[in-house]
């Protein structure tokens, strides 16, 4: 699974436990406690104990084995936030196949190549994304639709799949197996420097480490209540929100999705005190009145103590972590002040370096490399799934994990976010790769070249702006290039990795061997 080798003798902090066991303890310790309460926007909430929720997962769990899912099996979840989200990811596991959870809002071509590039053998989906899933995963043997998108009645009933309801079976059946915290557990995709995402695998004592660490670095205790909405199939919801809320033995309510009108009056009606946010949700919110009765201690989010989001009252902590780390690499102080706008201090699980591009440390006001080192299917990820060559560069000759961002360094051993590799944007929160939206347009006729950069946005943080140069110049730029490029973009990329705005010109910066020069780009939006 990774080049690292079991040395005997050694113990792990998971030896003998896997995710199975933490729900299974969990249902027995608490088990009228309310784990999942499902606050959808147009019903009642609807709450899980953890024993109710433990036995839906038992029968789900017999039920895909039926349905001839096997360990070692990828099962596609393509869900919005909803109970059926969770409820999938757990099943999958228990019966030991990997729970592969995808962007909803994928385009046609990212679905197909998900799909079979961990060879799917079926998917968990939703009216809304049926008819996607049907079309683009041809290797698939079946696929399951719930009743509802994410809470909502769908616009009509889906032409294709079985009822996910049907799915379940006797609990009594729920499948066993032997248990190994090395064992492969889920697979997220997520976007890289290059043109296809990678897959980034994770083991059951990965998870593990994501519930027990994030519970650690979030403060989270047994009478918390995590109000979650940002998407379950990311590591973020999935694993500082969820995880680390059963691993206490916490409450975690989940939304369909952000809605800056419902934030307050849910995190009333069910006494949320914590969340993960990102900048986009608390600008939102800011056109809110806030509750004086509201029972929030902490907020995290990307940076400590922002002076803009003071007005909200709460302690706001910031942290730095990627898919691929499971939980934060650098973490604020709960219990004592923070630099404001930094993103904390070097998390005690992990060995941080900062440095130069020549390798030497970065100095105190220095901006450099971000590289972490942990241990593989601990506390890093196993590795990406099917791309050994892709696994084995991440890594420097020292063991450290490349991370692609860059940070600054600051006094007493606080960090700053810096910059990001040249060519990744954060959209809203979302990881996009410049070259893989350039790639989409360069086969674009009329096209010459196209280089993907990103421009400010006050409230997605950024959006992608495209300057093209076009074949026969800007002075016989074809009427219809525009659209055909916007069209091209439409088909085959997420609605966030779509430009904002396409430039067109006749010469585009250059540095050394003939690149452009996008930090010269990037003025020009300026």
């Amino acid at each position: 699974m990774n080049n690292s080798k079991a040395v005997p003798g050694v113990v792990g902090p998971f030896a003998g436990l896997d995710v199975p066991w933490l729900l299974k303890m969990r249902a027995e310790v608490r088990r009228d406690h309310p784990f999942l309460i499902w606050a959808p926007f147009d019903a009642p909430a609807r709450r899980w104990s953890y024993g109710e929720f433990h036995e839906r997962v038992g029968a789900l769990a017999a039920g895909l084995a039926k349905r001839g899912i096997r360990q070692g099996d990828y099962v596609l979840i393509h869900l919005d936030n909803c109970i059926e989200a969770i409820m999938s990811w757990f099943a999958c596991v228990e019966l030991g196949a990997i729970a592969v959870t995808t962007n909803t809002r994928s385009a046609a071509a990212e679905i197909e190549y998900f799909a079979g590039h961990c060879g799917a053998v079926a998917a968990i989906t939703q009216p809304a994304y049926a008819e996607l899933i049907s079309a683009n995963c041809k290797g698939l043997r079946w696929i399951a639709v719930t009743s509802h998108d994410a809470g909502q009645a769908p616009a009509q009933p889906p032409a294709r799949g079985d009822s996910f309801e049907a799915l379940s079976a006797d609990g009594a059946d729920r499948p066993r197996r032997p248990t190994d915290p090395l064992a492969p557990c889920s697979v997220q995709y997520t976007s890289g420097t290059t043109s296809r995402p990678k897959a980034v695998l994770w083991t059951h004592a990965n998870a593990l480490w994501g519930a027990k660490i994030n519970a650690a670095h979030q403060d989270l205790h047994a009478l918390d209540v995590h109000q979650t909405y940002l998407p379950l199939f990311h590591t973020n919801a999935l694993a500082y929100s969820m995880l680390a809320s059963l691993w206490v033995g916490a409450t975690c309510v989940i939304q369909p999705r952000f809605s800056a009108s419902r934030f307050w009056p849910v995190a009333l009606e069910h006494g949320s005190t914590w969340t993960s946010t990102i900048p986009f949700c608390m600008k939102a919110l800011l056109e809110h009145e806030v509750p004086r009765n509201h029972k929030f201690r902490l907020w995290g989010t990307a940076v400590n103590e922002p002076p803009a989001f003071g007005v909200f009252g709460i302690k706001i902590i910031g942290w730095w972590g990627m898919t691929e780390t499971i939980t934060h690499g650098i973490i604020g102080e709960v219990d004592q002040p923070n630099t404001p706008m930094s993103i904390g201090r070097a998390a005690p699980e992990y060995e941080i370096r900062i440095t130069n591009d020549d390798g030497t440390p970065t100095g105190v006001g220095e901006t450099g490399n971000l590289l972490i080192k942990g241990i593989p299917g601990l506390s890093l990820f196993a590795e990406y799934l099917h791309n050994e060559k892709a696994t084995r560069e991440s890594f420097d000759e020292h063991g450290y994990f490349i991370t692609g961002d860059r940070v600054t360094m600051l006094e007493r051993g606080y960090i700053k976010f810096g910059d990001r590799s040249k060519d990744m944007l954060k959209v809203g929160g979302e990881n996009v790769a410049a070259s893989e939206i350039e790639q989409v347009i360069a086969v674009v006729p009329g096209v010459r070249e196209a280089a993907v950069v990103a421009k400010k946005h006050p409230m997605l943080d950024e959006v992608p702006v495209v300057f093209i140069i076009p074949q026969a110049g800007v002075a016989a730029l074809p009427a219809d290039l525009h659209d055909n490029v916007m069209t091209a973009c439409r088909a085959a990329l997420a609605d966030f990795k779509v430009p904002r705005e396409i430039r067109f010109v006749d010469e585009m910066p250059r540095s050394t061997l003939e690149k452009v020069a996008k930090a010269e780009l990037r003025k020009m939006l300026e």
